[in-house]
């Protein structure tokens, strides 16, 4: 029998330690060179965080592994209910895994050491979270399982610090005029957060709450059109292709930065956000579905440089979402990658924002290769 319903009924978060202020992050991260970076406030002037988490302690020492953040939002989900027994399923997502083998989920399954279950594991850049959402939904869709957690986690203060840190040539005159050249490196210093988030799904909404009833959820790749733009453990080629850490001599690692995330910014700016409207607005036809039903519209933004280019893009395939359905956390919580669509999901779910019957629309672009994921919510 396939269920016909999947239902989210609740959503935990654990961010690390102390807020970070933009005043203290390189006390956290160090500065390259023992100099303070003169791209530093202009990038967080473009980007408009305020605040994110660090699993790190001001000496660079780690407080939490990645499947030890992920693990603690999980069991946030259960602080007020026993209903543990009943998860059939582990899905996580992350960018940042601590380490390439074993799995990321079979690491957080051992760090809640608690019953067998199945894992799922996806691996990648900001869909990652939402990938592993829909794995979990369609398990439950399918009748396969009646009940799952799904996850999303990044620990990428370790990556940012100063020590595996290539410094940049001064471009600080040409980061007044185009803020995106700072992207390159330095804005993937100054905007990632750490932190975990998780949903319980089940194929039933929980009695006297407000659930989410998944709609759909829709994940299209652009890989076939477009280069890698962000990527770590390669190096890029001349021609836009990869060569992976395994092909490349081991004692060139660090002085290549083999290992550094990095990013194309010539490609970000042409194409992260293009096709985003494209996607929507054939799910539109195809889903014939009305925008102004929606009461609520959560972009994972990378950087508030980009709201008014998604806006403007949205707009050119005729899709009018006004300022006020807008809604994001990421001043206050930084971009925590494959998580910060499941934190926009907590934050509306557990501070009594929601009235049965409204809809919410979740949109998550991703730059490593050029993905989108857009899904639909109605509150129940």
């Amino acid at each position: 029998m396939v269920n016909q319903n999947v239902y989210i009924i609740r959503a935990s978060k654990f961010l690390p330690n102390l807020p970070i202020s933009n005043d203290q992050m390189e006390l956290y991260l160090g500065m390259i060179e023992g100099k303070p970076s003169k791209a530093r406030p202009i990038v967080l002037r473009s980007n408009g965080i305020t605040n994110r988490y660090y699993a790190i302690t001001k000496d660079g020492i780690s407080t939490h592994t990645n499947a030890q953040l992920s693990s603690t939002a999980i069991k946030n989900l259960f602080t007020e209910t026993n209903d543990w027994a009943e998860v059939e399923l582990l899905a996580a997502g992350t960018t940042s895994p601590d380490q390439l083998l074993p799995s990321h989920a079979a690491m957080i399954h051992g760090e809640l050491n608690h019953k067998t279950l199945e894992i799922h594991s996806v691996t990648g850049a900001c869909c990652a979270g939402i990938q592993a959402l829909k794995y979990a939904y369609l398990s439950i869709l399918s009748g396969q399982i009646n009940c799952a957690v799904s996850c999303g986690s990044e620990k990428l203060s370790t990556w940012m610090l100063f020590s595996k840190f290539q410094a940049e040539h001064d471009k600080h005159h040409e980061l007044h005029h185009n803020p995106i050249l700072a992207f390159e490196k330095e804005f993937l210093r100054w905007m990632l957060s750490d932190g975990a988030s998780a949903f319980l799904l089940k194929n039933k909404p929980e009695p006297n709450k407000i659930n989410l009833k998944i709609d759909w959820i829709e994940i299209r790749s652009y890989a076939n059109e477009m280069e890698t733009c962000m990527y770590a453990g390669a190096t890029k080629n001349a021609d836009g292709s990869l060569t992976g850490f395994s092909d490349l001599n081991p004692n060139n690692w660090h002085e290549d930065h083999v290992f550094s995330l990095k990013q194309d910014v010539r490609l970000l700016g042409l194409n992260i956000v293009k096709y985003g409207g494209q996607f929507l607005e054939e799910i539109i036809k195809r889903r014939q579905i009305n925008i102004h039903d929606y009461h609520y519209f959560l972009p994972h933004l990378s950087s508030e440089f980009f709201r008014d280019k998604i806006q403007q893009n949205l707009a050119e395939h005729q899709i009018e979402i006004p300022n006020s359905k807008w809604f994001t956390n990421l001043s206050q919580v930084g971009n925590v990658g494959s998580a910060s669509m499941y934190l926009m999901i907590e934050e509306l779910l557990n501070t009594n924002k929601l009235k049965i019957g409204e809809k919410i629309l979740i949109m998550v672009p991703e730059s490593a290769r050029f993905s989108y994921a857009f899904a639909s919510l109605t509150v129940v």
